[in-house]
């Protein structure tokens, strides 16, 4: 939950953040569903503008930033899955992370939504553009699945990072798409964004299997790789905040010396 990730580094913001991103366990439809989520979908049913919504649980937070919708109506995510040649179709973000298979097609529900005039400025007054980490089919390709906000990305000059995620060796049971190699995240990535330019990409140094290879398609994407330690421990599937700002620090300052 990006809300959870801004939250301020405090024991009433880490407290709230561990609430809002705790997943119900049940039989019922409850199952799998984050109280974060739930808690959004009741404001904005009450105060109607999402903006709003997530304005008043980033105040709740204490959060360092803000956090804008993709688009201004309700999104659902739908998605088929290839399985011992059988195709299953499945909706809903629970169900496309949790779904078995390779990733045959990806959309949202209703298609091509409007995106948010405040949304696509925040991307035109961007310095930097993060992508990722993150779950890759229902948390970072959905962004570039609405229209106007993909072109905005590829129009925008900012410089543009992709964090890689640190699962491609914890096996495919771990998460949506965990077990699949940094290069299928990034030709994934570039299947659903062909045209967008990206400046850096940085990976955990555990995680570079094949390095020659990703050079190659990193750079072909225009961009330069960077290897660092990024975990929080040994075999940790979470990134060390720290580490990851002393690097993400590293590469702008060297981005503007030159």
């Amino acid at each position: 939950m990006a809300l959870a990730a801004l939250c301020a580094d405090d024991e009433w913001g880490k407290s709230w953040a561990d609430i809002l991103q705790y997943r119900f366990t049940s039989d019922g439809a409850l199952n799998g569903h984050a109280v974060g989520n739930l808690l959004l979908a009741a404001l904005w049913d009450r105060d109607v503008d999402p903006v709003i919504g997530l304005d008043r649980v980033a105040a709740l937070l204490k959060v360092v930033g803000r956090v804008l919708p993709m688009a201004a109506v309700p999104l659902d995510i739908e998605a088929i899955f290839e399985n011992t040649g059988v195709l299953q179709k499945v909706r809903g973000q629970v169900q496309v992370a949790t779904a078995q298979g390779k990733l045959k097609s990806l959309q949202l529900v209703p298609e091509n939504p409007t995106a948010l005039p405040v949304a696509l400025t925040a991307i035109e007054q961007a310095d930097w553009i993060t992508v990722g980490p993150g779950s890759w089919f229902s948390s970072v390709l959905p962004h570039f699945l609405v229209t106007q906000q993909r072109e905005a990305l590829v129009r925008s000059s900012a410089k543009k990072i992709i964090i890689l995620n640190l699962d491609s060796h914890s096996g495919a049971q771990a998460d949506e798409f965990a077990g699949n190699t940094p290069v299928e995240h990034l030709e994934m990535l570039h299947t659903y964004a062909p045209d967008m330019k990206i400046d850096y990409v940085l990976i955990d140094q555990a995680e570079l299997d094949d390095g020659q290879r990703l050079q190659r398609l990193v750079e072909s994407f225009g961009g330069a790789l960077h290897v660092a330690d990024l975990r929080k421990s040994p075999g940790s599937l979470n990134h060390d905040v720290k580490k990851l700002i002393s690097v993400l620090s590293h590469i702008m300052d060297k981005s503007l010396v030159g």
